[in-house]
């Protein structure tokens, strides 16, 4: 008997399914997909899709406790507090590899957000809500220097906390737009969403790039994926090709534009939501994630 869902579990569904849908499309330069690791040797599909389907807890104990909420600074830390349990859960499941560590940050302030206000039907406005609760500090967040702090310091960058916290401009004013502009012209929802990914790598400066390879590479990264957009997206032959020679570059770099990975992610749930808000979340039918 299938079992019907509540609305907090059915954003977690919801990004989950978007975590594993980011994973499977293909090709993605540097990236984990069904047909290469990309530049992470310590990855595979297999072990992306386990890693999303071990965080449904943690994102459907974030939903739930936020629901009906606003954003404050004792909300921020509770679910600050999920998150990092959610990280362990990620960790077990992957025998200690980070895979979606990013992913837990961006979808998990996305999705307190939706479950404030399930009446909300703004992406904007939900992207937005997420950044007011991105700017009350952690305070119980362990002191520890990340490659992404390092990153940031040594670049002059922003990283995924100045994202957050100014509500996601790049889902909303990027790679939201380029998602629908790329439906309206008929092609693939794979190809839609390629094109979303090379918006996201063409304006970002992605830190898991700066990590790996510096600035030089990330320069050339987003030089290679605007033109990848100019020649008119990956259903052009033209764009194609420079799909194969950005990953081919990425490779060579051993680098991955990890933090484009999570804001499609995070576009993907967006969508998701926009979608299921055309009818009611509520008493969606479990599926298998597969």
């Amino acid at each position: 008997m299938e079992k019907s869902l509540t609305y907090t579990e059915n954003l977690a569904m919801l990004a989950v399914r978007a975590l594993i849908e980011e994973a499977e499309l293909t090709p993605k330069p540097g990236l984990v997909d069904k047909e290469s690791a990309g530049s992470h040797h310590d990855m595979s599909i297999e072990l992306m899709i386990k890693s999303a389907k071990s965080l449904e807890p943690a994102f459907s104990e974030i939903a739930k406790v936020s629901y009906g909420r606003v954003p404050s600074q004792e909300l921020r830390e509770e679910i600050a507090a999920i998150g990092r349990q959610g990280e362990k859960d990620m960790f077990q499941a992957t025998g200690g590899v980070n895979t979606h560590k990013g992913a837990i940050w961006a979808l998990g302030l996305l999705i307190s957000s939706a479950a404030m206000n399930p009446k909300e039907t703004s992406l904007d406005q939900i992207a937005l809500t997420a950044g007011k609760l991105a700017l009350f500090p952690d305070r119980n967040l362990p002191q520890q220097i990340t490659n992404g702090q390092r990153v940031k310091e040594k670049y002059g960058v922003n990283g995924a906390l100045e994202e957050a916290q100014k509500g996601f401009p790049h889902i909303r004013e990027i790679a939201l737009p380029v998602l629908y502009e790329s439906r309206s012209r008929g092609i693939k929802e794979e190809l839609c969403r390629l094109n979303t990914l090379f918006s996201l790598i063409a304006s970002l400066d992605d830190t898991c790039i700066l990590h790996r390879a510096g600035f030089a590479a990330l320069t050339a990264t987003k030089e290679l994926s605007s033109e990848i957009l100019l020649l008119g997206g990956v259903c052009t032959e033209a764009g194609w090709k420079v799909l194969e020679e950005l990953s081919h570059f990425l490779n060579m770099c051993n680098a991955s534009p990890g933090g484009s990975a999570d804001l499609l992610a995070a576009t993907i749930f967006l969508d998701y939501l926009y979608e299921t808000n055309k009818s009611p979340l509520w008493g969606l039918k479990k599926y298998s994630l597969i």
